[in-house]
């Protein structure tokens, strides 16, 4: 059996203020695409679907056509859990009627120790796989919900991982759903922190017990503890921090006697995010002859002098150029060169001024006659 684990599609989010939207689905349409040619069993999606409680109607929109495609068209189940950014009432809305279409939501606290139950292809050997599902919540919450004493992420994490682990059956394989901050994971820029301080990390150790374990939350493919606990990580890059990042998503697959394995699946983004560093005429050379110029572009400049309009000029050649940065000292330097501008007085800054929108430098005619212009605004 096989199934595709991901997590943090985000569908809705914006990046400098710059729709994702069609950039989002064209990553999904690649996970649909390898849910038909791996032939997989079940996708399992953990977490942060959506970018925020209340995604626009676009977002949901596209939301509703994937999972129409997947269950519906593919009859392949979907198995998810609400993340921090979803609202878990709002995603689960009408749940027990989709279950019979094959999409499993799973955001109610007090059913953690349900599974969903994907029966093994092969009836002789294969094992069942049961479906464990925690979906993003705080410790005030697991507190409330079950009236036990816990005061922190880590605690409130152990024990629903506890109580699921007592209720597992060996007979199965057991597949654990989190979305978490695992302790000692790498993070990224982009993501919304659970609770500032550190406080939301929890630990690696109650979830050693189960076959697999799918979490969400951190953007960085990556595993920790051992390496069937993992984050398959976000679908596209959400933040500069993370433009070295292979964004993909999980194939997990288990054979007929229980034994799990685990590979990438690389996903390639429609604009990549990329950081470019160096003086002007040099990054706007290069842009000329850039195939992937219409990437989203962070620049970081490292001229020593004033520049006019510096974003006009890049996105001539970069029309995605999002962000603008000036690195070391520029910022002192320039501040220094305007002071030294100013005891020149008008007619030099003019000059300067000239140069820099034409390319050129004044005729004597044109010389003489900002001159006498400047002379008798002075008289």
């Amino acid at each position: 059996m096989k199934f595709i684990h991901t997590s943090d599609w985000h569908i809705g989010r914006q990046f400098h203020n710059v729709s994702l939207l069609d950039d989002q689905q064209h990553v999904i349409n690649q996970i649909i695409l390898y849910i038909q040619n791996e032939d997989v069993d079940a996708l399992v999606i953990a977490g942060d679907i959506y970018d925020r409680a209340l995604p626009p109607s676009t977002a949901v929109s596209l939301l509703d056509e994937t999972l129409s495609k997947i269950c519906l068209e593919l009859g392949v189940p979907i198995i998810l859990i609400s993340g921090n950014h979803d609202s878990s009432e709002r995603l689960r809305f009408g749940s027990k009627q989709m279950q019979s279409a094959g999409l499993h939501i799973l955001g109610d606290l007090t059913k953690v120790t349900e599974p969903i139950i994907i029966k093994a292809k092969t009836k002789t050997k294969g094992k069942d796989i049961a479906f464990y599902g925690i979906p993003y919540c705080d410790p005030q919450t697991v507190r409330n919900t079950f009236d036990v004493d816990v005061t922190s992420y880590d605690e409130a994490h152990t024990y629903l991982v506890d109580s699921i682990s007592s209720s597992k059956l060996s007979t199965q394989v057991n597949v654990l759903i989190s979305h978490c901050y695992i302790d000692g994971a790498k993070e990224s820029d982009s993501e919304r922190p659970l609770q500032i301080g550190g406080s939301d990390r929890v630990s690696f150790e109650p979830c050693l017990s189960f076959d697999y374990v799918a979490l969400g939350h951190l953007h960085s493919p990556q595993y920790k503890g051992s390496e069937h606990i993992r984050y398959s990580g976000s679908i596209m890059k959400y933040s500069f921090s993370e433009q070295h990042q292979k964004k993909g998503v999980t194939l997990v697959e288990i054979d007929d006697f229980g034994t799990v394995s685990h590979k990438h699946l690389p996903l390639h983004p429609k604009k990549d995010l990329r950081i470019l560093t160096g003086d002007l005429a040099t990054i706007i050379k290069t842009g000329k002859n850039d195939i992937h110029n219409e990437d989203y572009i962070l620049v970081r400049l490292t001229d020593t002098h004033a520049i006019l309009d510096p974003m006009g000029k890049l996105r001539d050649v970069y029309p995605n150029v999002l962000h603008l940065e000036k690195v070391g000292g520029t910022i002192l330097i320039d501040n220094q060169l305007k002071r030294e501008a100013l005891k020149r007085g008008e007619y030099s800054m003019f000059k300067d001024f000239f140069s820099q929108v034409t390319g050129e430098t004044m005729t004597h005619e044109q010389d003489k006659k900002i001159a006498d212009l400047i002379n008798s605004m002075k008289s």
